[in-house]
């Protein structure tokens, strides 16, 4: 259900200003910065969208760069749309695919949307936005209105798109839906009456598209703002629950910590520009000058950020208590007791070290938790721990640890 406009005041110059520059904080790029700043001169909420294509079922930090700017305008006064696309969800944005991309089922959509509802407002302002499916109006669109929709662009013109031209140029398979997506996503502009769109770098060509369709349906084309795409765990590749490099916001408070701790410093201060709202533009430039002259360490500040992400998606008391089981864990400071249990089943014969490490998720295999042994990288309650034969019962409990920060707070149950 559309949410109702928020309360909007007239705003002076110098406010206009000030939102110009939170607006564009983090912003790869704005498409175009006058045409914003004019309509921030309206005196009205802008309509501002967003589209996600409910493709797998949760959301993940990646996601939130954008959720975090469309929280940004929330807070500025404007009216927030976030679209689930659920109709565009089953044609598979081609975007960044070297190969057609297998389309989804109807029951897998609804019930991905469904999770992304539920998530979004551990973000957004619940009652500053309006939540819409673009089904409403392609559910009622005929074969002749998807025609002329089609009609509005050449081949030519989509294969301007990059992925497009290099999977041509290499004689690679492009399906005939894959070209309508750009359309669709386009027209959901049309529908919306939106004012800004918001996406990812890669998305610039479909947001284009709108401005585009919005012209030649009379309607004043959207301001388009492009944001980076998130680097996952891996520091190199775009966040993806594909490539396994993600944090999801509705994982475990402890989770979410204990991740964020094991990225580089280099890729800590991509993380605060994007993802946090605490540490400001000023503030980093302090805190580096404090990191440079070794009056701070890289570990306190990710801590920092690791705490305030871990509070936005569960809550204060939560985040505290995943730093309070780190620090426990990791720096042997306080009571590993705040950590969460995690049961697992062990039959009458027991379990080595190597299988209870595997089992435990805390090593991908018993040879490479043999391989940690040898290292003398496996603790137990934080001692050392070498004997490969030691049988574990069940009853057992204890912080089993493979390296510097990966841990788990274990406890065997009879099978």
């Amino acid at each position: 259900m559309p949410a109702p406009d928020p309360v909007f005041a007239p705003q002076t110059p110098d406010e206009r200003q000030h939102a110009l520059e939170l607006i564009g904080r983090g912003a790869d790029e704005i498409l175009k910065r006058d045409e914003l700043a004019a309509r921030l001169a309206l005196g009205r909420p802008l309509r501002v969208k967003a589209g996600f294509d409910p493709t797998a079922p949760d959301l993940h930090l990646g996601h939130t760069v954008l959720l975090n700017k469309m929280r940004q305008f929330q807070d500025l006064g404007h009216q927030v749309i976030f679209l689930i696309g659920d109709f565009t969800g089953m044609i598979g944005d081609p975007t960044g695919k070297n190969v057609t991309r297998k389309p989804l089922t109807r029951e897998d959509v609804l019930a991905n949307a469904q999770t992304y509802a539920e998530q979004v407002f551990k973000v957004l302002d619940r009652d500053k936005t309006e939540l819409r499916f673009n089904s409403e109006w392609f559910g009622q669109m005929t074969a002749a209105d998807m025609i002329r929709l089609a009609a509005q662009h050449t081949v030519a013109r989509m294969l301007e798109r990059d992925d497009f031209s290099k999977r041509y140029a290499a004689q690679q398979p492009i399906a005939i839906h894959e070209f309508l997506y750009p359309l669709v996503q386009g027209y959901d502009s049309v529908a919306l009456k939106a004012d800004v769109e918001l996406g990812g770098t890669d998305q610039k060509f479909n947001l284009l598209m709108g401005r585009g369709l919005q012209e030649s349906h009379g309607q004043p084309p959207q301001i388009v703002l492009t944001m980076p795409l998130l680097e996952g765990l891996d520091g190199v590749n775009k966040m993806s629950k594909s490539l396994g490099n993600y944090i999801g916001i509705n994982e475990p408070a402890i989770d979410i910590v204990t991740k964020i701790m094991k990225i580089g410093d280099e890729l800590m201060w991509r993380w605060i520009e994007l993802l946090s709202f605490e540490i400001t533009p000023a503030h980093v430039v302090a805190l580096k000058r404090e990191i440079d002259a070794g009056a701070l360490n890289p570990r306190d500040l990710k801590l920092r950020l690791a705490r305030e992400l871990a509070a936005r998606f569960h809550d204060a008391g939560a985040a505290d208590n995943a730093v309070a089981g780190w620090n426990a864990a990791v720096r042997g400071e306080g009571d590993t007791g705040s950590l969460p249990i995690t049961d697992v089943a062990v039959s009458a014969e027991g379990l080595r070290i190597a299988a209870l490490l595997t089992a435990a998720g805390l090593t991908p295999s018993n040879s490479e938790a043999n391989r940690k042994l040898k290292e003398r990288a496996v603790r137990i309650d934080g001692e050392i721990f070498e004997d490969p034969q030691r049988v574990f019962a069940a009853g057992f409990e204890g912080v089993l640890a493979v390296g510097k920060r990966t841990f788990a707070r274990v406890r065997l149950v009879p099978a």
